[in-house]
């Protein structure tokens, strides 16, 4: 292996060992559900992907081909946390706010999981 795929390995790999004690260091230390849903939804999704781009430099520099595997899982992660956390934040909100302590949408519609899809309203 040669020294530039070695630093890239490497520089990638520091900077998702840096992004997952980051948000394994949040998720520990924040206080609430929504606090501490940004830890791992940023930031270890960000190591994640770090470490796989380390292994498909690996793979290309090392046996010479490319690897869509890590690709792969890589796209299906970085679309899936955000959708994840998503859900995550309307259960918290359900459970403990209720819709009058929220302040208004600014979009002329309710908030998604207190009041019914603007279609749903116009049919009787």
């Amino acid at each position: 292996m040669d020294i530039i795929g070695e630093i890239l390995i490497s520089a990638a790999l520091i900077v998702s060992g840096i992004f997952g004690f980051v948000g394994s260091f949040g998720l520990v230390r924040l206080r609430n559900t929504l606090q501490r849903l940004h830890a791992p939804t940023k930031a270890t999704t960000l190591g994640v992907g770090g470490m796989l781009v380390a292994s498909m430099i690996w793979f290309y520099v090392e046996k010479g081909q490319f690897s869509f595997h890590e690709l792969l899982i890589t796209m299906f992660l970085f679309l899936t946390a955000p959708i994840t956390a998503h859900f995550i934040a309307k259960v918290y909100m359900v459970q403990h706010l209720r819709g009058d302590d929220l302040p208004p949408s600014g979009t002329g519609e309710g908030w998604s999981p207190y009041d019914d899809a603007p279609e749903d309203r116009r049919t009787p």
